[in-house]
């Protein structure tokens, strides 16, 4: 019997391990060119089976499995390793994948230098890239490599592990609209351009573009090789300027000092953020009540003192679950009828940890409230609540018996009031007073 106890305890201990660290689930849907072979890709792919994911391969012609059957996603997450290919098979059209996204599917694009579906779709996005056939260029720093293939360093993100090497890239890079949903990765370096040639022979043309301001020059950091694009849904989607910096060559490939290359922690970060892994925040309850209650109440009154709570928790990919979140501190609370009325910020509760507070007074002013938190950062899952509840006017014995403002008045009514009362006391007492006097001189 203990014979059999040490057994299943390893293997227990192996089925938690290989749980999958994704907050939306386990399933990957990996979309692979023909000519990229998977053994190239091997490095990424096993690290992503070594997290748990569970990885199904096709091309992208092939009709089985689908990637949606009947407006359901049959995976929680697609990866379209297939920068070349023009054709797709039904199930994969921007429509589709559009599709994924608003079903809060996940998806992970590599593009490349050659006009595809998916770089007409990546304009949808915000994305702008350059003309076909216009990969990235650098001839800095100096190394014995193509001009194309290109050391990256990175730069500090709260998505990327603190520390990563510059990355090998050769690829296209592209320039970034304002959309507010944009998530900036990796950006080009600041002495890189687009160009068709790796010669110096148009090195004049690029300069006198940069002096007119040309809508055409793809240069400098601020273009981007990865970037992410998280809906209003929650789902996200990153895109990325080349194939290869998934690979087994970048990945082993040494820098121009002899370090070893940041490629496989960078992927491993990437497919962390994209499949929800990382920055990853949700509500777990909202309360109201008066500052001296408990109980959520039916309706406020004006100018009553209120209490919100929220409690906010964070998926932990280590531990596979969700835990009160405590590193947030700017989250606000809107208390709106049509326009904000009242406009604060949840305060962290060390007593409680993962929930935030915000005390208040109600507006002098009665109609239909709402409770509205409308988080949105950057890299983060939104946040977002709504609790409608009525404010009303005091009733008829709900408003004080004196005010001290009004003391003047009272006053004033007082005075004429008692003045009144001893004009027609004098009045009438002088009246009677006459008349019996009139009497007696006549009997007389």
């Amino acid at each position: 019997m203990l014979a059999l106890w040490s057994l299943l305890l390893p293997l227990a201990g192996l089925a938690g391990l290989v749980h999958a660290k994704s907050s939306s689930g386990d399933s990957v849907l990996v979309v692979l060119e023909p000519g990229l072979p998977k053994e190239d890709f091997s490095v990424f792919f096993s690290n992503l089976k070594e997290q748990g994911y569970d990885l199904t391969f096709r091309a992208p012609k092939e009709v089985t499995p689908k990637v949606i059957e009947d407006d359901i996603p049959a995976f929680a997450h697609v990866i379209l390793f297939a920068p070349e290919s023009k054709a797709y098979a039904a199930d994969i059209t921007p429509q589709s994948l559009v599709t994924l996204l608003s079903e809060k599917t996940n998806l992970l694009v590599a593009v490349g230098p050659k006009t595809t579906p998916l770089t007409s779709l990546a304009s949808e996005f915000s994305l702008i890239l350059p003309t076909p056939n216009t990969p990235l260029i650098s001839h800095f720093p100096k190394r014995d490599t193509p001009a194309t293939v290109i050391p990256i360093e990175v730069a500090s993100n709260s998505l990327l592990t603190a520390g990563t090497p510059p990355v090998w890239f050769s690829g296209v890079s592209y320039a970034l609209g304002n959309n507010p949903l944009l998530v900036p990765i990796l950006a080009a370096p600041a002495e890189s351009f687009a160009s068709d040639s790796t010669e110096d022979s148009g090195a004049d043309a690029l300069v006198d573009a940069s002096e007119k301001g040309g809508e055409g020059l793809w240069a400098g950091s601020a273009t981007s090789v990865v970037t992410g694009f998280q809906t209003k849904d929650g789902s996200r989607v990153t895109w990325v300027g080349s194939v290869t910096l998934f690979s087994d060559e970048f990945a082993h490939k040494a820098l121009p000092n002899g370090k070893a290359s940041g490629n496989e922690q960078f992927a491993k970060d990437v497919a962390a953020w994209t499949f929800q892994e990382k920055s990853v925040l949700r509500i777990e309850s909202v309360s109201h009540h008066h500052v001296n209650g408990t109980s959520t109440p039916d309706f406020y009154t004006t100018n009553d003192e209120i209490v919100y709570s929220v409690k906010v928790s964070k998926y932990d990919p280590k531990t596979s679950s969700w835990k009160p979140c405590t590193c947030r501190s700017d989250i606000q609370l809107e208390f709106t009828m049509l326009d904000p009325h009242v406009r604060t910020t949840l305060v962290a509760d060390p007593s409680d940890p993962g929930s935030y507070t915000a005390s208040f007074r109600a507006p002098d002013r009665h109609g239909v409230f709402k409770f509205v938190i409308d988080y949105k950062r950057k890299g983060w899952s939104s946040l977002q609540s709504s609790t409608t509840v009525p404010v009303v006017p005091p009733r008829h014995d709900g408003y004080p018996r004196f005010l001290s403002a009004a003391w003047p008045y009272y006053a004033g009514a007082i005075s004429t009031s008692v003045g009144f009362v001893v004009f027609s006391a004098l009045f009438l007492a002088g009246d009677v007073r006459d008349v019996k006097k009139g009497k007696g001189l006549k009997h007389e």
